[in-house]
């Protein structure tokens, strides 16, 4: 019997997807817009891209926006291109399909601010219903025509008598619910205007009902776009600018313009150091448009030191509008930005010391984070940037001058124990701890090749105390036997030397390394036998001792050594080691402190019963 075909009885339907309008704009609202206030901007963005369609069919005309808000309603008026009866159904009924998308503009799709066509859902995270009134400037004697759209997703649509609107242009009218009064009160309304469009380049009017002229929402375009008479002039109207948008005053002002792109704009140096990697948000326009005020993406990362805010035409916002997409144009963008910023620094460097003096103060942190990535940075401020050193805070360039060698510490821990007596030696020590400033310090040769840069070994540094005579050492022997036997527990070696100053009593040479080598080697012998102890076994090296080197110019180590009972002169070593490690300024381990509050106590108990 043959097989009956029955593809026939199961053919596909298709089928159109339904949209939840409410569900739609819950999710813009709690994962797309970050704020309702956003309605506002979305308005403005639809008014000014009508008026930028309208001055391709009339390039010539005068055409504006009219804000109104009265606290009952909120209306935003255009003298843009307007939609026909057909461009109404095809755009505004159409969720995701956007006007700018039409052939006949397709080819300045560029110059448009908004691409996405849900622009004017944001609405109804305010209102309920929008109200739509739009006349074409296409169509001559074009009818005018009215849609009501409702936040249930039901819609109409209208001709109405070419009077009802008798200019060509679209005016988009909101009655806001109750629980919306934060975002449409009249002043906020106006400051919302400002806050968006301040920088727009057609004239926007607000009115708030009370029967005046209105308020200009944009007076006057950003002080990059204006002439002035002087240079001087300018540079102070651009400060003046950063500090209003920014709120403090600029340690100076960078000019940005990138015409590839259309971007103009400046960067603000902060006069106050910040953290580094830090970053702070930056102000972005797009067509004069706000995107965004924390738009970190626009420098890059070494860059915490100024605060930007730029006009972009090319920058391609997020379907937000509230950030900017990260492609290739992005990227290109950051990398000119960096370079404009390199620039003014050996500009700077160049003309003007006593601005990079206050800048270098300043963002010294900033610039060497910079320099150990950048060889040019790195040549044109090495030599400036200040460095704590055994001269007190000095720049590199100073510091190499009086010492050809320069001994640089690992640690902040290590300089501080060292630098009064290395200074006392004459040795040039740079403290390394800080962070990039060891791997820059290795790099001066690059600019001075006169200079020799090496790390402290501390070797180098007790070859430069010089030994007590024979006859001292014999004498003090008894007491040094004791004192390594005390301190043993903390694996440091106690020798006698003489240095200068002579107020120092001892010098504890130790360094992070030979601590964690001698944990190690420690921890090895209490696990001997199991794998964690086999595993420490192979990784121990011969453990390094500290040394408290005591100096036998000091008058309190001279009576010290001279100590003749054993539980004293014990004693007396343990306060001696504690002073010291508490002057190298490290972390005290228990034990440590357990000894310096015990040795405090029996030296105390000792002078009593002396006087008694």
């Amino acid at each position: 019997m043959p097989l009956r075909d029955t593809s026939a009885d199961h053919a596909a339907t298709d089928r159109t997807f339904q949209v939840d309008l409410r569900g739609l704009v819950d999710l813009l609202s709690h994962h797309l817009y970050s704020s309702p206030r956003v309605y506002l901007r979305e308005l403005l963005q639809n008014a000014v891209d009508a008026l930028t369609a309208r001055h391709a069919v009339e390039p010539h005309g005068n055409f504006g926006i009219r804000l109104y808000a009265d606290g009952k309603v909120v209306r935003v008026e255009d003298d843009g291109v307007g939609l026909t009866e057909a461009d109404v159904h095809t755009f505004l009924a159409t969720i995701g399909r956007s006007s700018k998308r039409a052939e006949r503009i397709a080819e300045q799709r560029a110059d448009f601010i908004g691409q996405f066509g849900i622009g004017l859902l944001s609405c109804f995270l305010v209102a309920d219903e929008i109200h739509v009134l739009s006349r074409s400037a296409r169509t001559p004697d074009a009818p005018a025509v009215e849609w009501r759209g409702r936040g249930d997703g039901s819609y109409t649509v209208r001709t109405l008598p070419a009077s009802a609107r008798p200019r060509p242009g679209t005016t988009v009218t909101l009655t806001p619910r109750s629980d919306a009064g934060e975002w449409t009160r009249p002043q906020q309304v106006h400051a919302l205007a400002r806050h968006f469009g301040s920088l727009l380049r057609h004239p926007v009017i607000f009115d708030d009902g009370s029967g005046g002229q209105g308020a200009p929402v944009n007076p006057e375009p950003a002080p990059w776009a204006r002439s002035f008479p002087t240079p001087g002039a300018r540079s102070r109207a651009l400060a003046a600018y950063g500090e209003e948008v920014f709120g403090f005053a600029p340690l100076d002002t960078i000019e940005l313009d990138l015409p590839a792109v259309g971007l103009k704009g400046i960067a603000c140096v902060l006069p106050e150091a910040v953290p580094a990697g830090r970053r702070h948000g930056h102000r972005v326009h797009v067509k004069g448009m706000l995107l965004s005020e924390q738009a970190e993406e626009i420098l890059p990362e070494w860059a915490f030191f100024v605060r930007c805010v730029v006009d972009a035409e090319s920058l391609r916002p997020t379907a937000s509008r509230e950030s900017l997409y990260e492609d290739a144009t992005l990227a290109a963008v950051r990398d000119a930005l960096a370079e404009r910023l390199r620039e003014w620094i050996a500009r700077a460097a160049a003309s003007d010391p006593d601005l990079l003096g206050r800048f270098l103060q300043t963002h010294h942190l900033a610039v060497k984070s910079l320099a150990v990535h950048d060889d040019e940075i790195l040549r044109m401020l090495l030599p400036w940037l200040p460095f704590e050193t055994t001269d007190g805070h000095t720049t590199l360039d100073e510091f190499a001058r009086t010492h050809r060698t320069v001994l640089v510490t690992s640690s902040v821990e290590e300089f501080r124990q060292v630098a009064a007596i290395a200074s006392a030696a004459g040795l040039g020590v740079v403290n390394g701890g800080y962070t990039y400033d060891r791997e820059l310090v290795h790099r001066m040769p690059e600019i001075r090749p006169e200079v020799s840069v090496a790390d402290l070994d501390p070797a180098t540094l007790t070859a430069h105390l010089d030994p007590v005579d024979r006859e001292t050492e014999l004498a003090a022997a008894p007491y040094l036997a004791q004192a390594r036997d005390a301190l043993a527990v903390f694996d440091c070696d106690v020798a006698l030397r003489t240095f200068q100053p002579a107020s120092a009593p001892a010098l504890l040479v130790d360094s992070r390394e030979a601590r964690h080598e001698r944990t190690r080697s420690r921890l090895a012998r209490e696990q001997e036998g199991g794998l964690w102890g086999d595993i420490l076994g192979a990784l121990r090296q011969e453990a390094p001792r500290a040394q408290l080197i005591l100096n036998q110019l000091n008058p309190l180590v001279r009576t010290a050594v001279a100590i003749d009972e054993p539980e004293l002169a014990r004693t007396s070593a343990e306060a001696l080691y504690g002073q010291a490690v508490m002057l190298s300024r490290r972390p005290l381990r228990p034990a440590e402190s357990s000894l310096i509050n015990r040795s405090f106590l029996d030296l105390l108990a000792h002078a009593l019963r002396k006087d008694s």
